[in-house]
């Protein structure tokens, strides 16, 4: 058995080998090695097979991230001014026009005739409060008349815009003396235009302020909740008009006419 093992890789040294050479066993050994190695790298290489075409080899480092992309703000929309209602009343955004502040239409069904044949009305509660007050002066005898009281908006447009055209008054003037439709105190259904039934010819004038009734109006108005709406020099400008009074004895009314002046 022993002749059956390769001389080159006994265990026993040959000692005739010159000190100087390689032996040639050991040559053979490193190029069968080698050539193991080679027919290794071949065959795992056809296990393989070919790369897919177009594929990039596989990156074992994490890829960078993309960068996003900058948002970009969008402008934020502004919001469009409440429009004037369909009816023609003005928008609780509204300001004032040629010296009048906005009002608020009153219902139908709020107001309460303050003459007999129900052709001037007012609020219940300032319509309660101008006949306590009517009766009172009579009972020392002055007569208040009223001459006129709710207004629409539609009967305000004909007193500003009819009758400006037929005066052949700018609108700025008109507004001295009347207010344009949706900014009458009438439309609120607390103010009314008060007379001398005595002196007729003062009606709607500023004579008006010489009568026993104004007289009296100033001395005991207040006592029944009722305001000069625009005395002398009055803040928005509109003329002095003695027999224009308003109604200010409940939270509404207050809130009506002082809110609207932006009084709080």
């Amino acid at each position: 058995m022993a002749e059956d093992i390769p001389e080159a890789v006994r265990d026993t040294p040959n000692p005739e080998t010159p000190s100087g050479s390689k032996p040639m066993g050991l040559i053979l050994g490193l190029l069968a090695t080698g050539a193991i190695a080679l027919l290794a790298g071949v065959w795992f290489a056809l296990q393989a097979g070919p790369p897919t075409v177009g594929e990039a080899p596989e990156n074992t480092q994490s890829p960078s991230p993309t960068p996003e992309a900058p948002q970009t703000e969008q402008p934020t929309a502004e919001a469009s001014p409440t429009p004037t209602a369909a009816n023609g009343e003005p928008s609780e955004t509204d300001e004032g026009l040629l010296g009048h502040l906005p009002y608020e239409q009153a219902s139908p069904e709020d107001l309460q005739a303050i003459v007999s044949d129900g052709s001037i009305k007012l609020r219940q509660t300032a319509a309660e409060a101008f006949l306590d007050m009517q009766a009172a002066a009579r009972a020392e005898g002055i007569y208040l008349v009223p001459i006129s009281g709710f207004r629409t908006v539609e009967d305000q447009q004909y007193l500003f815009f009819e009758i400006k055209a037929q005066r052949g008054q700018v609108a700025s003037e008109r507004a001295e003396v009347s207010a344009p439709p949706g900014y009458s105190e009438h439309h609120t259904g607390y103010a009314v235009d008060i007379g001398d039934a005595n002196v007729p010819a003062t009606h709607v004038n500023e004579n008006f302020e010489n009568t026993a009734a104004f007289q009296w109006l100033e001395a005991n108005a207040a006592y029944f909740s009722f305001e000069l709406s625009f005395p002398k020099d009055n803040p928005q400008g509109v003329a002095y008009e003695p027999w224009h009074w308003r109604f200010v004895g409940d939270r509404h009314s207050l809130e009506t006419f002082y809110k609207a002046r932006g009084q709080e």
